[in-house]
């Protein structure tokens, strides 16, 4: 159990600093898991990347950290596919986005939310874990942004680009494959633990709802969903999921009516029964609720 969150808190904290240097990523192994016909899951260390490749070019969603990128490209290639054409940012978080002045100096063109454009070019400081991170170089920053979607009819497919306001940041998207049944959730999900909501750059716990609401309905019994973090899920996790995520909305928000404080809503332990499903990830119940406490 140490171990797991040690793993989990060790990425999410490198992802949002400022640089991660080649020394740390030596050892990091990527792989390309297959989800669908021309659909996979590359893991490796940060974000989760879907890879979508077939005869109008690749499509990536996220690219982790720059140390990685020769890896990331040469596992596209062992798979069949060519550098980039498209990326998609799901959100600004580095874990996700590191790789982006790589490839777009390389001519991938890179896509976002306006929200994430706006986050690196300016730099982010992430007060809960003390992170600064600078202005992002130019070939790195989205050349196309978008308000609430974009469609992509690409390698025999149509691809969404959908927006949630307020979620996990105030810029996330998802991505559904139409046809092969596949979502990628980007961080609007963290399988079997506690969510990290940056409230600070306009997350929220009812935003995190709604955008799990949204990938709910678009999903049946046979979809597919890769995860910001963690194994391949599927509906039925993501509806648990969503049933912890509305239970402590539910509670946190009596709390806060009664005007207690971020600390005191903490020690009264109002998610204990929740704890033992939870609570082994990045934060305990009581931690969670002082980082979220302001979305709540």
């Amino acid at each position: 159990m140490i171990l797991r969150i040690l793993s989990i808190a060790l990425v999410l904290v490198a992802g949002l600093a400022p640089v991660a240097t080649a020394a740390h990523h030596e050892e990091v192994k990527i792989n390309a898991n297959r989800v669908a016909d021309g659909i996979y899951m590359v893991t490796g260390k940060g974000g989760n990347i879907g890879l979508f490749i077939g005869e109008d070019g690749t499509f990536l969603i996220d690219d982790q950290f720059a140390p990685l990128t020769d890896k990331i490209l040469a596992i596209i290639k062992s798979v069949g596919g060519e550098h980039p054409r498209f990326l998609i940012n799901t959100h600004y978080h580095g874990d996700h986005t590191g790789g982006n002045e790589k490839l777009g100096k390389k001519g991938t063109l890179i896509f976002s939310h306006h929200n994430v454009r706006e986050r690196l070019e300016n730099g982010s400081y992430i007060a809960p874990f003390k992170m600064k991170r600078p202005a992002v170089a130019k070939d790195g920053l989205p050349v196309v942004t978008f308000s609430k979607k974009v469609k992509f009819h690409i390698n025999g497919d149509t691809v969404h680009v959908k927006h949630v306001p307020h979620a996990h940041t105030d810029g996330d998207s998802f991505i559904f494959f139409e046809k092969a049944n596949v979502i990628h959730a980007g961080d609007f999900l963290f399988n079997g633990f506690y969510p990290f909501i940056d409230v600070q750059h306009g997350g929220s716990l009812k935003g995190m709802i709604r955008a799990v609401d949204k990938i709910l309905r678009m999903s049946d019994e046979q979809t597919k969903i890769i995860l910001g973090h963690g194994p391949l899920a599927d509906k039925k996790q993501l509806a648990e999921y969503r049933a912890m995520l509305a239970t402590a909305y539910e509670r946190l928000r009596k709390l806060k009516a009664e005007g207690k404080t971020a600390q005191e809503a903490a020690a009264a332990a109002p998610l204990e029964d929740l704890e033992a499903t939870w609570g082994d990830g990045i934060f305990n119940g009581a931690r969670w609720i002082e980082i979220i406490w302001p979305g709540v």
